[in-house]
């Protein structure tokens, strides 16, 4: 069923945490309803919205970055392309970041 998609570590990893925040803003919201606030973003939103801009804002990161290191890899001479482990990381604290000051 799932032969289509290349299932790796960071894959597996990255869905899985995706899962967990969903799960877990349901049961937040359930128990504490959110209320519209306005932070950095030009806009007000709620947490729901918030995760949405985030994980929007995790998927091209991590996009962008399987996209160029390729490049990466040539510019700084680098004998691999670099770990796709530094795009996760970088995703999930700019959703951090959105969800606590967007």
């Amino acid at each position: 069923m799932f032969e289509w998609m290349a299932w790796t570590l960071p894959v597996a990893v990255f869905f899985t945490c995706i899962v967990l925040m969903l799960v877990g803003m349901a049961v937040w919201e359930a128990k504490s309803p959110t209320t519209l606030r306005k932070g950095f973003l030009p806009l007000e939103t709620t947490r729901g919205d918030r995760l949405f801009i985030g994980l929007l804002t995790a998927a091209y990161v991590n996009l962008i970055f399987v996209g160029v290191s390729g490049k990466l890899a040539q510019w700084f001479e680098l004998g691999a392309d670099p770990s796709v482990w530094y795009s996760f990381v970088l995703s999930m604290l700019l959703l951090a970041l959105i969800m606590r000051k967007g």
